[in-house]
C-alpha cells in the first residue's frame, strides 16, 4: 500500500489522467443504465401499475395490443372476477391553449379491478361518465389542467379532464383513461367489440380463455414494439464500455510498469520480494478504479438533479452499486497484465 501510494503521489499527472478517463467511462455507463431504465418505464409503467400477471389478446393480433380486438363470443360465459377488459388506441389529444400530444387512450370498465383498485388518483377523481377522462400528470407540463375540455383525433366530441394519475405511460406515450364506450367510439367499432385485451393480476391458465392468445406479463412486455431492441442496444453499449474500462486500466498500468522496469529490477536485486511489487500494482488498480467509480457516481447524481424531467432517466442505485463493484473487479483483472511482467523480471538482465 505504501509503495503504491508513493508512486501515485510521484506521478500525479499520469495517474490523474487514468482516473479522469475511468470517471468518464463509469459516468457514461451509469447514465446509460439510467436512460435504459427510464425508457423501460416509459414503455411499461401502466402495465406494472396494474400489477399485471397475465395478458390475453386476439390470436390474430400479432402480439400487439393496439391491433387486437376481442369480441363477446371470444370470452367465456362466466366472467372471472380477477380480470379486467382493456381497450387501447393511440390517439392525438388537443385542447385550446395546449400543445397537441400523441397519447394512448385506455378504456376501462369502472367495476373491474384496474379501475376500482389500481388507479392511484393524484388529483381530481376517477371517470364517472363517458365524456370524462383521467390523464397522466406529465401532460400538465404541456398545458393541460383539471376541467379542460379536450378533443381526441378529429372527433367533434369533447372530453373533460377530471383527474390526474402518476406515472401512467404505455409504449413511450402518456396514458389517458376513459371508459370502454368512449374507446369503442374512438375505434369506430360496435358493441360486439368489448376490448383490445384482457388483463389479470393472477396467473391464468390457457384453458380459461381458449379462444384468446395467452401471455405472461414478461412475454407481453418483451413483445411491445421496439422494447427488446432498445434494451439489447443499451445492454451491448454498457457491456462494451465495461470491456473498454478493462482495456484502459490494463494498457495504462502496463505502460507505466514498462517505464519503471529498471526501478523494479533494482528493488528485486535488493531482495524485495516480487509479491510486494505485485501487491502494489493491484493496489494501484483498485485505488484508481474506486476513485474513478466514485467520481462517476457523483457526476451521475449531479446530472440527475439538474436534468429536465422530460428526459426519461431513472437511477436505480442498487444496480449502479453492482456495476461499480463490477468495474472495480475488472480493474483488478486488468492489473494482471503488468503483474505478469513484474513476476518475470530478471534483475541482472533488466539492469544490463
Amino acid at each position: 500500500m505504501f509503495l503504491a501510494l508513493k508512486e501515485m503521489k510521484h506521478e500525479k499527472l499520469h495517474y490523474g489522467l487514468i482516473t479522469a478517463m475511468i470517471v468518464l467511462i463509469s459516468y457514461l455507463m451509469f447514465f446509460l443504465m439510467g436512460m435504459m431504465l427510464g425508457l423501460q418505464n416509459e414503455n411499461d409503467a401502466a402495465i406494472k401499475e396494474w400489477d399485471t400477471q397475465t395478458v390475453l389478446l386476439n390470436k390474430n393480433s400479432n402480439d400487439n395490443l393496439s391491433q387486437s380486438l376481442i369480441t363477446r363470443d371470444q370470452l367465456p360465459a362466466k366472467e372471472q372476477k380477477e380480470t379486467a377488459l382493456v381497450g387501447q388506441a393511440p390517439v392525438v389529444l388537443k385542447a385550446h391553449g395546449a400543445s397537441k400530444e400523441s397519447v394512448q387512450f385506455v378504456g376501462l370498465d369502472p367495476d373491474q379491478f384496474i379501475s376500482r383498485e389500481k388507479l392511484k388518483i393524484a388529483s381530481g377523481h376517477k371517470v364517472e361518465k363517458s365524456n370524462e377522462i383521467v390523464v397522466d400528470e406529465s401532460l400538465k407540463n404541456d398545458g393541460y389542467h383539471l376541467g379542460d375540455k379536450v378533443t381526441i383525433n378529429s372527433q367533434q366530441d369533447k372530453y373533460k379532464i377530471v383527474g390526474f394519475v402518476k406515472d401512467a405511460k404505455l409504449s413511450v406515450a402518456p396514458v389517458i383513461y376513459g371508459d370502454l364506450s368512449a374507446w369503442r367510439n374512438i375505434r369506430g367499432v360496435n358493441n360486439q367489440a368489448v376490448a383490445s385485451g384482457v388483463f389479470s393480476d393472477r396467473q391464468l391458465s390457457k384453458e380459461s380463455y381458449p379462444k384468446l392468445e395467452h401471455y405472461s406479463v414478461k412475454e407481453f412486455i418483451n413483445k411491445l414494439p421496439g422494447y427488446s431492441a432498445q434494451n439489447n442496444t443499451f445492454t451491448f453499449m454498457i457491456g462494451f464500455l465495461m470491456v473498454i474500462s478493462l482495456i484502459v486500466i490494463a494498457v495504462f498500468l502496463y505502460i507505466l510498469t514498462m517505464q519503471k522496469i529498471s526501478h523494479y529490477a533494482v528493488m528485486r536485486a535488493q531482495g524485495i520480494p516480487a509479491r510486494h511489487l505485485v501487491l502494489a500494482t493491484i493496489t494501484q488498480s483498485v485505488i484508481l478504479m474506486v476513485c474513478g467509480v466514485l467520481g462517476g457516481i457523483l457526476l451521475t447524481f449531479i446530472t440527475k438533479l439538474v436534468i429536465p424531467t422530460s428526459v426519461p432517466v431513472i437511477m436505480n442505485w442498487p444496480i449502479i452499486a453492482l456495476m461499480a463493484v463490477g468495474l472495480v473487479a475488472l480493474g483488478m483483472i486488468g492489473s494482471l497484465l503488468p503483474v505478469r511482467m513484474i513476476v518475470k523480471i530478471d534483475p541482472v538482465k533488466a539492469l544490463n
